[in-house]
């Protein structure tokens, strides 16, 4: 018996990549692509479903992350694999406290999506240690602390130390260290590069 796959993907090659992978093996059916999160738990109700490869972020911004909640609350056999090429760190997070079965960074080899579907399917539960390592001026994402990433999305908004602040709780000043901490590590001049440059790159993604 071959698994029915779901791929979740607004991106045309990597959708076409797993497409391909999939008809590669005797293992899996290609059930259908989407490119919007928001029409997976719809496809889940129309036909038998039983993996899903879900990219976070999707057309129109639909997040894959609610979609994969919703299908998990609806239908929690389904097996759903996060497909992602963005570090952003809080994601693999979310996706373990939604019950996501597996995570994987895109990487165009066959071998490697193959096997963790293979794995997923029999039961395992596989996630990457960490998320990939980015150069971001003089620093990397891997040394910053979790605060000054939660700084540094934020950031990312435009918005003031004072609104920042009360989002995340902290003192306006305690935002203002945490910037200056940031900039002097990645020795970006203006907080505006600092942001532009994360979020390039995908180190914070604001959803």
């Amino acid at each position: 018996m071959a698994w029915r796959v779901l791929v979740v993907e607004d991106q045309e090659m990597p959708r076409q990549l797993f497409e391909i992978f999939i008809h590669s093996s005797e293992n899996y059916v290609h059930a259908g692509s989407v490119a919007n999160a928001g029409l997976a738990l719809a496809a889940c109700k129309n036909q038998q479903i039983d993996l899903i490869l879900m990219d976070v972020m999707t057309e129109l911004g639909h997040s894959g992350l609610d979609a994969a909640k919703e299908i998990k609350q609806a239908f929690p056999g389904i097996k759903i694999i996060i497909v992602t090429s963005m570090p952003e760190y809080s994601w693999l997070e979310r996706a373990r406290q939604i019950g996501v079965d597996s995570f994987w960074y895109k990487d165009g080899k066959k071998e490697a999506i193959l096997d963790v579907m293979d794995r997923t399917m029999a039961g395992e539960s596989v996630y990457p240690d960490s998320t990939p390592l980015i150069h971001i001026g003089y620093s990397t994402n891997h040394e910053f602390t979790e605060r000054e990433l939660d700084i540094l999305r934020e950031l990312t908004t435009g918005d003031s130390n004072s609104e920042i602040g009360e989002r995340l709780h902290v003192s306006p000043s305690t935002v203002k260290y945490h910037v200056e901490n940031l900039m002097t590590k990645t020795g970006f001049h203006t907080r505006t590069e600092l942001a532009s440059e994360a979020r390039s790159l995908g180190i914070v993604i604001k959803q």
